[in-house]
Protein backbone atom coordinates (compact mmCIF):
# COMPACT_ATOMS: atom_id res chain seq x y z
CA UNK A 1 0.00 0.00 0.00
CA UNK A 2 1.30 3.17 -1.36
CA UNK A 3 -0.01 5.28 1.88
CA UNK A 4 -1.11 4.37 5.29
CA UNK A 5 -4.32 2.88 6.02
CA UNK A 6 -5.42 5.78 7.59
CA UNK A 7 -4.37 8.41 4.94
CA UNK A 8 -6.63 5.73 2.05
CA UNK A 9 -9.36 6.41 4.98
CA UNK A 10 -9.30 10.06 4.89
CA UNK A 11 -9.38 10.49 1.76
CA UNK A 12 -12.60 8.38 1.34
CA UNK A 13 -14.49 10.13 4.10
CA UNK A 14 -14.21 13.42 2.18
CA UNK A 15 -15.11 11.93 -0.94
CA UNK A 16 -18.22 9.67 0.24
CA UNK A 17 -21.04 11.97 -0.48
CA UNK A 18 -20.39 12.50 -3.87
CA UNK A 19 -18.97 9.09 -4.42
CA UNK A 20 -21.71 7.40 -5.95
CA UNK A 21 -22.66 10.66 -8.15
CA UNK A 22 -19.24 11.82 -9.17
CA UNK A 23 -16.27 9.18 -8.57
CA UNK A 24 -17.69 6.33 -10.18
CA UNK A 25 -19.31 7.86 -13.01
CA UNK A 26 -17.74 5.85 -16.00
CA UNK A 27 -18.68 3.05 -18.20
CA UNK A 28 -15.80 0.75 -17.10
CA UNK A 29 -17.06 0.91 -12.81
CA UNK A 30 -20.52 0.40 -13.93
CA UNK A 31 -19.72 -2.66 -16.55
CA UNK A 32 -17.70 -4.07 -13.49
CA UNK A 33 -20.66 -4.06 -11.19
CA UNK A 34 -22.71 -5.47 -13.27
CA UNK A 35 -20.61 -8.67 -13.64
CA UNK A 36 -19.62 -8.73 -9.85
CA UNK A 37 -23.33 -8.59 -8.92
CA UNK A 38 -24.37 -11.62 -11.91
CA UNK A 39 -21.55 -13.50 -11.48
CA UNK A 40 -22.29 -13.74 -7.06
CA UNK A 41 -26.16 -13.52 -7.51
CA UNK A 42 -24.85 -16.84 -9.50
CA UNK A 43 -23.62 -18.70 -6.60
CA UNK A 44 -26.00 -17.05 -3.58
CA UNK A 45 -29.79 -18.25 -3.09
CA UNK A 46 -31.85 -17.00 0.24
CA UNK A 47 -29.68 -18.45 2.65
CA UNK A 48 -26.28 -17.29 1.68
CA UNK A 49 -23.99 -14.97 3.58
CA UNK A 50 -22.06 -12.33 1.18
CA UNK A 51 -19.46 -10.70 1.87
CA UNK A 52 -18.20 -7.02 0.38
CA UNK A 53 -14.99 -6.01 0.75
CA UNK A 54 -14.09 -2.37 0.34
CA UNK A 55 -18.02 -1.98 0.09
CA UNK A 56 -17.41 1.59 -0.23
CA UNK A 57 -21.33 3.04 -0.36
CA UNK A 58 -22.71 -0.96 -0.39
CA UNK A 59 -23.65 -0.35 -5.02
CA UNK A 60 -22.66 -4.60 -4.85
CA UNK A 61 -23.79 -5.96 -1.70
CA UNK A 62 -26.91 -3.91 -1.45
CA UNK A 63 -27.64 -5.13 -5.36
CA UNK A 64 -27.47 -8.38 -3.78
CA UNK A 65 -29.47 -8.14 -0.55
CA UNK A 66 -32.53 -9.22 -2.18
CA UNK A 67 -31.40 -12.28 -3.44
CA UNK A 68 -29.10 -13.17 -0.25
CA UNK A 69 -30.11 -14.02 3.48
CA UNK A 70 -27.13 -12.04 4.87
CA UNK A 71 -24.66 -9.30 3.37
CA UNK A 72 -21.77 -8.24 5.19
CA UNK A 73 -20.32 -5.05 4.26
CA UNK A 74 -16.93 -3.93 5.43
CA UNK A 75 -14.78 -0.57 4.54
CA UNK A 76 -11.73 1.32 6.58
CA UNK A 77 -14.06 4.81 5.80
CA UNK A 78 -16.19 5.82 8.18
CA UNK A 79 -18.02 7.77 6.35
CA UNK A 80 -17.99 5.52 3.26
CA UNK A 81 -19.87 3.51 5.90
CA UNK A 82 -22.45 5.79 7.39
CA UNK A 83 -23.44 6.12 3.62
CA UNK A 84 -23.94 2.03 2.98
CA UNK A 85 -26.27 2.47 6.37
CA UNK A 86 -28.50 5.38 4.68
CA UNK A 87 -28.73 3.54 1.65
CA UNK A 88 -29.91 0.74 3.09
CA UNK A 89 -32.10 1.95 5.54
CA UNK A 90 -34.08 3.62 2.62
CA UNK A 91 -34.18 0.64 0.93
CA UNK A 92 -35.47 -1.35 3.58
CA UNK A 93 -32.57 -4.01 4.03
CA UNK A 94 -32.92 -5.63 7.26
CA UNK A 95 -30.50 -8.34 6.02
CA UNK A 96 -27.76 -6.00 5.38
CA UNK A 97 -25.25 -4.51 8.08
CA UNK A 98 -21.58 -2.07 7.70
CA UNK A 99 -19.06 -2.28 9.84
CA UNK A 100 -15.25 -1.94 9.97
CA UNK A 101 -12.71 -4.20 8.46
CA UNK A 102 -10.30 -4.80 6.06
CA UNK A 103 -8.82 -7.18 3.58
CA UNK A 104 -6.59 -8.91 5.82
CA UNK A 105 -8.63 -8.35 8.78
CA UNK A 106 -12.17 -8.79 7.14
CA UNK A 107 -13.24 -8.58 10.72
CA UNK A 108 -16.05 -11.50 10.47
CA UNK A 109 -17.75 -12.73 13.67
CA UNK A 110 -16.22 -16.85 14.31
CA UNK A 111 -19.80 -17.93 14.43
CA UNK A 112 -20.21 -16.83 10.40
CA UNK A 113 -20.30 -18.58 7.96
CA UNK A 114 -19.73 -17.17 4.71
CA UNK A 115 -20.72 -18.19 1.34
CA UNK A 116 -19.50 -15.76 -0.94
CA UNK A 117 -16.80 -12.58 -0.96
CA UNK A 118 -17.01 -10.09 -3.73
CA UNK A 119 -15.03 -6.50 -3.70
CA UNK A 120 -15.30 -4.12 -6.21
CA UNK A 121 -12.22 -1.41 -7.06
CA UNK A 122 -10.92 -1.63 -3.95
CA UNK A 123 -7.85 -4.36 -4.16
CA UNK A 124 -5.78 -2.32 -6.24
CA UNK A 125 -4.89 -0.44 -3.83
CA UNK A 126 -2.54 -2.97 -2.04
CA UNK A 127 0.42 -4.14 -3.09
CA UNK A 128 1.29 -7.61 -4.92
CA UNK A 129 2.30 -8.86 -1.74
CA UNK A 130 -0.71 -7.39 0.47
CA UNK A 131 -3.11 -8.62 -2.62
CA UNK A 132 -1.53 -12.19 -1.82
CA UNK A 133 -2.07 -11.81 2.19
CA UNK A 134 -5.94 -10.57 1.50
CA UNK A 135 -6.79 -13.34 -0.89
CA UNK A 136 -5.34 -15.93 1.73
CA UNK A 137 -7.68 -14.10 4.62
CA UNK A 138 -10.69 -14.54 2.02
CA UNK A 139 -9.61 -18.13 1.18
CA UNK A 140 -9.29 -18.92 4.74
CA UNK A 141 -13.10 -18.00 5.49
CA UNK A 142 -13.88 -20.99 3.05
CA UNK A 143 -16.24 -18.97 0.85
CA UNK A 144 -17.70 -21.12 -2.17
CA UNK A 145 -16.82 -18.06 -4.36
CA UNK A 146 -14.89 -14.79 -4.26
CA UNK A 147 -15.47 -12.09 -7.24
CA UNK A 148 -13.17 -9.55 -8.02
CA UNK A 149 -13.65 -6.42 -10.11
CA UNK A 150 -11.07 -4.38 -9.98
CA UNK A 151 -8.05 -2.38 -11.92
CA UNK A 152 -6.14 -5.03 -13.27
CA UNK A 153 -3.82 -5.37 -16.58
CA UNK A 154 -4.64 -7.21 -19.55
CA UNK A 155 -1.54 -5.82 -21.09
CA UNK A 156 0.73 -2.98 -21.03
CA UNK A 157 -1.13 -0.17 -19.56
CA UNK A 158 -0.58 3.09 -21.47
CA UNK A 159 1.48 5.64 -19.44
CA UNK A 160 -0.25 8.53 -21.10
CA UNK A 161 -3.57 7.47 -20.40
CA UNK A 162 -4.04 5.71 -17.02
CA UNK A 163 -7.35 3.96 -15.21
CA UNK A 164 -5.88 4.53 -11.82
CA UNK A 165 -4.18 7.27 -10.25
CA UNK A 166 -0.39 6.22 -9.17
CA UNK A 167 0.37 8.42 -6.64
CA UNK A 168 -2.22 6.08 -4.36
CA UNK A 169 -3.33 2.68 -6.27
CA UNK A 170 -0.94 -0.34 -7.11
CA UNK A 171 -2.80 -2.54 -9.52
CA UNK A 172 -1.49 -5.81 -10.76
CA UNK A 173 -1.42 -7.64 -14.24
CA UNK A 174 -3.86 -10.13 -14.56
CA UNK A 175 -1.49 -12.93 -14.22
CA UNK A 176 0.22 -11.83 -10.80
CA UNK A 177 -3.89 -11.83 -9.58
CA UNK A 178 -4.45 -15.36 -11.72
CA UNK A 179 -1.03 -16.54 -10.41
CA UNK A 180 -2.26 -15.17 -6.34
CA UNK A 181 -5.93 -16.53 -7.00
CA UNK A 182 -4.53 -20.33 -7.25
CA UNK A 183 -1.69 -20.28 -4.70
CA UNK A 184 -5.14 -19.20 -2.44
CA UNK A 185 -6.63 -22.59 -3.29
CA UNK A 186 -9.42 -20.87 -5.88
CA UNK A 187 -9.94 -22.09 -9.34
CA UNK A 188 -10.13 -19.06 -11.90
CA UNK A 189 -12.91 -19.84 -13.56
CA UNK A 190 -13.68 -16.34 -15.30
CA UNK A 191 -11.73 -13.91 -16.45
CA UNK A 192 -13.74 -10.74 -18.06
CA UNK A 193 -11.65 -7.13 -19.68
CA UNK A 194 -13.79 -4.66 -19.55
CA UNK A 195 -11.25 -2.22 -20.57
CA UNK A 196 -7.07 -2.44 -20.64
CA UNK A 197 -7.04 -1.64 -17.38
CA UNK A 198 -10.27 -3.07 -15.56
CA UNK A 199 -11.68 -6.10 -15.62
CA UNK A 200 -13.46 -9.13 -13.15
CA UNK A 201 -12.13 -12.52 -11.92
CA UNK A 202 -13.89 -15.22 -10.27
CA UNK A 203 -12.46 -17.94 -8.14
CA UNK A 204 -14.34 -20.86 -7.19
CA UNK A 205 -13.54 -23.10 -3.92
CA UNK A 206 -11.70 -25.80 -5.92
CA UNK A 207 -13.31 -28.55 -3.64
CA UNK A 208 -17.16 -27.13 -4.58
CA UNK A 209 -16.36 -26.61 -8.26
CA UNK A 210 -15.48 -30.62 -8.42
CA UNK A 211 -18.69 -31.08 -6.61
CA UNK A 212 -20.60 -29.55 -9.43
CA UNK A 213 -22.43 -27.02 -6.87
CA UNK A 214 -22.19 -24.45 -8.87
CA UNK A 215 -22.18 -23.31 -12.47
CA UNK A 216 -18.05 -22.75 -13.95
CA UNK A 217 -17.32 -20.27 -16.05
CA UNK A 218 -15.17 -21.27 -18.83
CA UNK A 219 -14.69 -18.01 -20.47
CA UNK A 220 -11.12 -17.05 -19.32
CA UNK A 221 -8.85 -15.51 -21.85
CA UNK A 222 -5.58 -17.62 -22.07
CA UNK A 223 -3.79 -14.77 -23.21
CA UNK A 224 -4.74 -12.49 -21.10
CA UNK A 225 -3.74 -14.70 -17.61
CA UNK A 226 0.01 -14.89 -19.13
CA UNK A 227 2.65 -13.17 -18.01
CA UNK A 228 3.12 -9.77 -18.22
CA UNK A 229 4.64 -6.46 -16.16
CA UNK A 230 4.37 -6.20 -12.64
Amino acid sequence: MKRPIEEHAARFDEMAATYDDQENDTDEYRACVSLVVDAARDAIDAESTVLDLGCGTGAIGLSLAEDAGRVLGRDISDGMLAQGREKAADAGFENVSFDEGRFREPNVPEDVDVDVVVSNFAMHHLADDEKREALAAVAALDPDRFVLGDVMFFGLPDPEEPFYSPEVDDPATVGALAEAFTDAGFALTDATSVHDQVGVLVGDDVDELAAGDHRAFARADTDAVGDGPR
